[in-house]
């Protein structure tokens, strides 16, 4: 045992906060000489590691939280668990000794946190275990961890206190471990294809690069407003001109806008961008690189969405956001001029579009209201939506054959758009005109509107060659590939209202 000649004493007036029993077992840890926050453990194994080594192995160390106590006399079958596994281990009376097994008994609980030191076995019941020549007590738990932990109405609870939620859900433990993995695959995805990772502003003078409500705030060295970024692509572009060829940023993103099962206000967003691509390039690039997460992450392509199985190595279909509202809801929005007439047909066909105040916005944005309400919600295999209007896609490249639509795709996995992505808008002289359609949008009450960004037009009036980008929610993602619920069930910590008090 490693002594603790002088602990902190538990002031009386916070006794009440914990339960009485945990504090009495405190008591009897430090009275039997133990340290019970030590400094350190030497770790041979993990968990996950050690349930693999074969019989015999000596001087096995592990270490982690204790999940389960079971006592039978002079013989204790105990659980270690983190968030990679979980093992058993044994503890004897007669290897221990009496008093080192009596004072496990008398200061241990669930919940606590243990180090072990043995021989590793197989139960009669083909069990991994390790048993303990001698423990070392690594963190008392003054709090005892909930006996439920799931379901909806334990929802808000479990993402205040994630840290309670990977101890005792193994759904939420798995969608933790398998972002990092996510990151990782596409990163190396990337970089194979000479892909250069690379850091952008996140404070910006202009809420550029998507169609959305920013946040802002003052920065106070400058004395000057600035906005937390919506998008990184306006500097990514930048990068372009400056001699990159093939470009991308992790990005954390930040969007004021409505909190909803599927959309969160502050999220990870991979954007690449690559000289010389058109569209239809990176198409083929993501469907590719979406085909080699699931085989990495699940072991192949055929994964349950939507409560069906889907090969994603199939065919994707391609459709033209004309025709899929044109199915969908018997509206031609090629046959619309105007936000007005447009609406006037919505109406006629009795579609009720949540807005607080349809009038005000364009008929880019009115066409997506749209078309979230009557299609999106229908796609469940991969889809390529193509052919978006040019009002909607500020940023995009006019189609040669229809100067109407841009060069666009969204892929749409279970109604969810997973990737957006198009030729980029290279032509300076037309990207000003649609800015200040744009501009004006805005003075007309149209938050979600993009600004006028003069710096990024100077530097494109310094000429871009052919560009086509893209950007992916990871958030969003793995939603899709988890099947969660929620967009927050993948997100370790989501922004919460605080609590009274807090």
């Amino acid at each position: 045992m490693d002594n603790n000649t002088n602990p902190q004493p538990i002031p009386e007036r916070l006794m009440h906060r914990f339960p009485s029993y945990r504090i009495d077992k405190l008591k009897n840890l430090r009275e039997g000489g133990v340290h019970c926050y030590p400094e350190r453990f030497a770790v041979s194994h993990t968990l996950a590691e050690a349930a693999l080594l074969p019989d015999g192995a000596e001087n096995v160390r592990v270490a982690g939280r204790i999940a389960a106590i079971r006592k039978l006399g002079k013989l204790t079958f105990c659980h270690l668990q983190d968030v990679h596994g979980r093992m058993q281990f044994t503890l004897k009376q007669d290897i221990l000794g009496a008093e080192n097994y009596a004072l496990f008994h008398r200061g241990v609980d669930i919940g606590d946190f243990l180090g072990v030191e043995g021989t590793a076995f197989t139960t009669k019941t083909g069990e991994k275990t390790v048993q303990a020549a001698s423990y070392t007590f690594l963190g008392k738990a003054l709090r005892e961890l909930p006996e439920k932990w799931h379901g909806l109405s334990d929802q808000e609870a479990r993402w205040r206190q994630r840290y309670l939620d990977l101890i005792s859900n193994a759904e939420s433990r798995k969608a933790a471990l398998l972002r990092p993995r996510l990151l990782s695959v596409i990163r190396r995805f990337l970089e194979s294809r000479d892909f250069v990772e690379v850091e952008t502003p996140i404070l910006t003078n202009k809420p550029s690069g998507a169609l959305a409500t920013p946040f802002f705030t003052h920065h106070q060295a400058l004395d000057i407003d600035v906005y937390l970024r919506i998008a990184p692509e306006m500097y990514l572009k930048r990068l372009v001109t400056g001699g990159f060829t093939h470009v991308f940023e992790v990005a954390r993103c930040f969007r004021n806008e409505g909190i909803s099962p599927v959309h969160i206000q502050d999220f990870t967003m991979i954007e690449g961008y690559s000289a010389y691509f058109n569209y239809e390039d990176n198409m083929k690039l993501l469907r590719e690189m979406i085909l080699e997460v699931l085989r990495e992450l699940f072991g192949g392509t055929v994964v349950s969405v939507g409560g069906n199985e889907i090969d994603f190595e199939s065919e994707w279909r391609t459709v033209s956001f004309r025709d899929l509202i044109l199915e969908d809801a018997g509206i031609d929005i090629a046959a619309c001029p105007d936000n007005t007439s447009l609406l006037r047909e919505i109406t006629s066909k009795s579609i009720y579009l949540e807005h607080e105040d349809l009038p005000s916005l364009g008929k880019g944005n009115l066409i997506d209201l749209l078309y979230k309400k009557v299609s999106r919600p229908k796609i469940i295999a991969p889809l390529f939506l193509v052919g978006h209007p040019t009002d909607l896609s500020p940023l995009a490249r006019r189609s040669d054959s229809d100067p109407n639509t841009t060069d666009r795709f969204q892929l749409l996995i279970n109604g969810a758009e997973v990737i957006n992505a198009y030729s980029e808008l290279v032509d300076p002289i037309d990207q000003r005109l649609r800015l200040e359609e744009q501009a004006a949008l805005r003075l007309q009450g149209d938050t979600e509107a993009m600004p006028l960004d003069e710096d990024y037009l100077l530097c494109m009036e310094y000429g871009m060659p052919p560009i086509s980008g893209w950007g992916m929610g990871i958030d969003r993602l793995l939603q899709v590939l988890l099947g969660l619920d929620n967009i927050r069930e993948g997100v370790l910590f989501p922004l919460m209202r605080p609590l009274d008090g807090e």
